[in-house]
């Protein structure tokens, strides 16, 4: 009956969840709540609800301090004045090429996941010094928004690497929490299909918006970008990032990478040690939210698993759901597409989307590869077009810094449209391939 899903604490929690977060309640405290709901409707006294919810945050406690050093890596390079730096050669590349702007700007974006992982710190920095240069080539901001939206989230669902490599240990270690093994250094080798389709949604979007639109030529504050040159601590800005992707890449530790960088940045006086708490500080300001969302999903993930709601929801699902693995797959993907466009981060929504995918995948028969597939698509669903995601605040704080880009119209309209949809279809052809 409908009464088993309506009434299951699982799906009671998330639906408020997402309910919390379309009202604009803030995620930590949606997330608190909708755990406390959980647990309530599950006949666990308030103690027990608080202790196994702290206990469960532990389980992200790698990715939160890899974004809170991240930050502070990324306000590192803000100090030394790299970005300007970049901001002034991508102006003397480009020479009114509008194919050499949009080629520059998306392997930036991707940099910031994978090589540089700064995540969308760049942005706010880069972006508007590039606007006259924008609006004299009459470029469709929308466009930038879909290639800025493409670099920060194509790489880290495909790429073990940077913000890629804590996605697929996020993935990794709650399909096996969950029941799943699954070797982390494999996840990749599914996870490609995806990035296919993103690439294919791209190309869409460069077409959608390729016609010229006209803006207002504003004067932004004067940055004295021709005043710049490399110097010797741009040099070793450089030497630190290209470390710091070596070391995480060599030892699978992003945290220990994103130390390494600031040792470097440190000890060879790129900055001063006595700036070293103002940027740590930055850091947390940056990224210190993010890596407490994904604190607090891991202890709502530890509360849903306590109730038992789990297992007599998958109990039901697999007893209703027709065999067909395509409409099983469809399924759970608008599941997570719900999920992920309410909280706003695929980081976040990992540890409660495996909490109820892999049982399911389990009882369906799905194998290792296509519940990867499932999982990193369900989570990255809506992180593309949600209004509370860093993948659309992210461009939009670049794009509207003279009031001419709006949030919803202009970057989450098109990148939902695009990129959701392509993440849906090519899912499902994942699924279908990795029989």
């Amino acid at each position: 009956m409908l009464t088993h899903i309506l009434f299951n604490p699982v799906v009671t929690s998330i639906i408020l969840l997402c309910i919390l977060c379309l009202c604009r309640i803030n995620v930590l405290l949606a997330i608190l709540i909708s755990s406390i709901f959980a647990g309530i409707t599950s006949g666990m006294d308030i103690e027990n609800i608080m202790n196994t919810f702290i206990s469960g945050m532990g389980g992200n406690s790698e990715t939160a301090l890899s974004y809170i050093l991240l930050g502070a890596f990324a306000a590192a390079m803000n100090h030394t004045g790299f970005t300007d730096v970049v901001a002034k050669k991508i102006i003397d590349i480009v020479n009114n090429r509008v194919w050499v702007l949009f080629l520059i700007l998306g392997l930036i974006a991707m940099a910031s996941q994978n090589i540089i992982p700064i995540h969308i710190a760049f942005i706010p920095i880069l972006v508007p010094a590039l606007l006259p240069t924008m609006n004299l080539l009459q470029i469709d901001r929308r466009s930038i928004a879909c290639i800025l939206a493409f670099g920060l989230k194509m790489p880290y669902i495909t790429i073990p690497a940077g913000f890629g490599l804590i996605f697929h240990n996020l993935i990794a270690d709650n399909m096996i929490q969950n029941g799943m093994p699954v070797v982390r250094a494999n996840i990749w080798e599914y996870t490609w299909i995806l990035g296919v389709g993103m690439i294919v949604a791209l190309g869409i979007a460069l077409y959608v918006y390729r016609k010229p639109r006209l803006y207002k030529q504003i004067d932004l504050p004067e940055e004295h970008l021709e005043d710049l040159k490399f110097n010797k601590n741009h040099w070793i800005t450089l030497l630190a990032a290209i470390v710091t992707f070596v070391v995480q890449i060599w030892t699978h530790s992003l945290p220990l990478g994103a130390l390494t960088g600031l040792g470097i940045i440190f000890s060879l006086g790129a900055i001063k040690h006595s700036k070293m708490d103002k940027l740590m500080d930055e850091g947390i300001y940056l990224m210190g939210y993010v890596a407490f969302v994904m604190l607090v999903a891991s202890g709502f993930a530890t509360v849903l698993k306590t109730t038992g709601g789990i297992e007599s929801l998958v109990s039901y699902v697999t007893s209703v759901l027709p065999p067909s693995q395509i409409f099983t797959a469809l399924v759970m993907l608008l599941l997570g597409l719900l999920i992920t466009i309410g909280i706003g981060t695929s980081f976040g929504t990992i540890p409660i989307l495996a909490v109820v995918f892999v049982p399911i995948c389990l009882h369906v028969g799905f194998n290792v590869p296509q519940t990867v597939v499932l999982l990193a698509a369900a989570a990255a669903l809506g992180d593309a077009g949600s209004p509370a995601s860093d993948t659309t605040l992210g461009p939009t704080s670049g794009l509207n810094i003279d009031g001419q880009h709006n949030h919803i119209w202009d970057t989450c309209v098109p990148t939902f449209l695009h990129y959701n949809i392509a993440l849906i279809l090519f899912a499902l052809i994942g699924v279908f391939i990795f029989k």
